[in-house]
């Protein structure tokens, strides 16, 4: 499990990385919002939990807290100072699973990290799965949005739909033919193989940091595609 710790106290940072890695936790550590941001953009995926300062110096844990909760369901612990019901409600108002005030018992912390991560673990067991994950790619199939390193990817409707079809066969290998059928299923208009080829095109373009050399939509020569592993 790996935790996303964003505090500015050094001192704090420090005791709080050497505890949760001493109880097999790892730990991904910044001192400002800025950094974590920068984080959050591209390695949201990485981790299993983020624990929030809330006054940071050029920042706030709500913030941080807003940009995880928009992109994905990723719980979120509060480390605040402030124990008044104003602030306490404000940050369970936005999305956050616990809070913990300080002065704290580590013991304490960890105990509340993973009760969270429990009850986190089971609502994934017993909730149909909204968000597919694809390396940098996230797929929130509710809201029917595609997401590229935190930044929101426009689709076109045939776009999504194909997308969406490599997501639920995640892992195999899908040929021309089979992508061609599902396509025609789901969108109810005629798509030819020249159709799909410029589809597949537009879509390594936005997908892929090099469409020249897709990683997330492979080619297997010969057969057809395929996404994952």
């Amino acid at each position: 499990m790996k935790i996303l710790l964003v505090e500015d106290d050094r001192t704090i940072a420090a005791g709080l990385e050497y505890s949760l890695q001493k109880d097999g936790f790892e730990t991904v550590l910044y001192h400002d919002a800025k950094s974590a941001e920068s984080f959050l953009t591209k390695g949201l995926n990485e981790v299993d939990l983020c624990l929030f300062d809330l006054s940071l110096p050029d920042g706030s844990g709500y913030e941080l807290c807003q940009i995880v909760k928009k992109h994905s369901d990723k719980p979120v612990i509060f480390l605040t100072a402030f124990d008044d019901e104003v602030n306490v409600v404000m940050g369970l108002d936005m999305g956050a699973d616990d809070y913990i005030t300080k002065p704290f018992r580590i013991r304490e912390l960890i105990s509340r990290i993973k009760s969270v991560l429990r009850r986190y673990n089971l609502h994934l067991q017993t909730q149909p799965k909204t968000v597919i994950e694809i390396g940098n790619i996230g797929i929130n199939t509710l809201e029917g949005t595609v997401w590229k390193n935190g930044e929101e990817v426009l689709l076109t409707a045939l776009e999504y739909k194909l997308l969406l079809i490599f997501a639920n066969h995640l892992g195999q290998v899908l040929t021309r033919v089979q992508l061609l059928e599902r396509i025609w299923d789901v969108a109810g208009d005629f798509v030819n193989d020249n159709t799909l080829t410029v589809y597949i095109k537009r879509l390594r373009e936005k997908l892929e940091d090099d469409p020249q050399s897709p990683t997330i939509i492979k080619t297997v020569r010969g057969i057809g595609y395929k996404v994952g592993e």
